[in-house]
């Protein structure tokens, strides 16, 4: 098991990513403790987990709430002793904010998403350094999309919010890997198994005139395999990211694209 008596919190763990993850740390071995801004998701993954023979724990906790955060973490170091991974996998309602344009979006629209993902990555992140530096180990891990390397219509302050966080996982590695602790993030294209990749369309949909699976071959036509990725292929890959066979990575994005954003 790559992660066996590992010690791993995910936030956003009730979402199609952040659950997926969640169960493959826990089949890889690891302790997780899950948690969500609303705690009825979390719970159903915790119970999944527990029921293949895994060990979870929820709680509801709001990730742009930093004494949320601080009292969860204080209580995850107490049950078990130290935080190995922290997985930052929180999303935001993108109700306003995406299939409207730049020259039509108000300030406030623009600025939420990049205010919320970066506070929520800065924080979690953050807090859980704290409790990995004196143990001179650990992993900080989050999700981006393309949108950060690339220019996409219709996607508002969605684009340079990703562009931030993945900058942060630079400057968080720079400063954090002198003492033991990885940083790496993920970059996948939209997976059909989540509804973020729904979510991400609906709202585009009046604007773009396609149909969902149009919305489909359009994405999977600009991979090298003419396919999108699969929950199962991304959490594969950040199971290994958190383990200490990667321990020659950090500072950086793995681009899971399949192809759509060429290095």
């Amino acid at each position: 098991m790559l992660l066996k008596d590992k010690v791993a919190v995910v936030y956003g763990a009730g979402g199609g990513i952040g659950g997926a993850v969640a169960r493959a740390f826990a089949a890889e071995g690891a302790v997780v403790f899950l948690t969500g801004r609303s705690k009825a998701p979390v719970d159903i993954v915790a119970k999944d987990i527990v029921a293949a023979g895994g060990t979870a724990e929820a709680a509801e906790v709001d990730a742009l709430d930093e004494q949320a955060v601080d009292r969860h973490l204080r209580s995850v170091t107490g049950a078990a002793g130290r935080v190995d991974i922290s997985f930052n996998a929180v999303g935001i309602p993108n109700a306003g904010i995406l299939g409207v344009p730049l020259t039509e979006l108000d300030p406030e629209r623009f600025a939420w998403p990049i205010t919320a993902y970066t506070t929520s990555y800065f924080l979690t992140a953050r807090l859980a350094a704290r409790r990995m530096i004196p143990n001179r180990s650990g992993v900080i891990m989050t999700v981006t999309a393309l949108h950060s390397r690339t220019g996409i219509p219709l996607v508002g302050g969605y684009s340079p919010a990703m562009a931030a966080k993945e900058a942060l996982t630079r400057a968080l590695s720079a400063e954090l890997a002198p003492h033991g602790i990885r940083v790496v993030g993920l970059r996948p294209q939209g997976m059909p198994q989540t509804r973020t990749i729904r979510e991400a369309f609906e709202p585009r949909a009046e604007a773009t005139g396609m149909t969902w699976e149009q919305w489909q071959e359009f994405l999977a036509g600009r991979t090298h395999p003419r396919r999108l990725m699969t929950l199962e292929e991304m959490t594969a890959t950040a199971a290994f990211l958190a383990s200490d066979k990667a321990s020659g990575m950090t500072g950086t994005t793995v681009n899971l694209t399949m192809g759509s954003l060429d290095d």
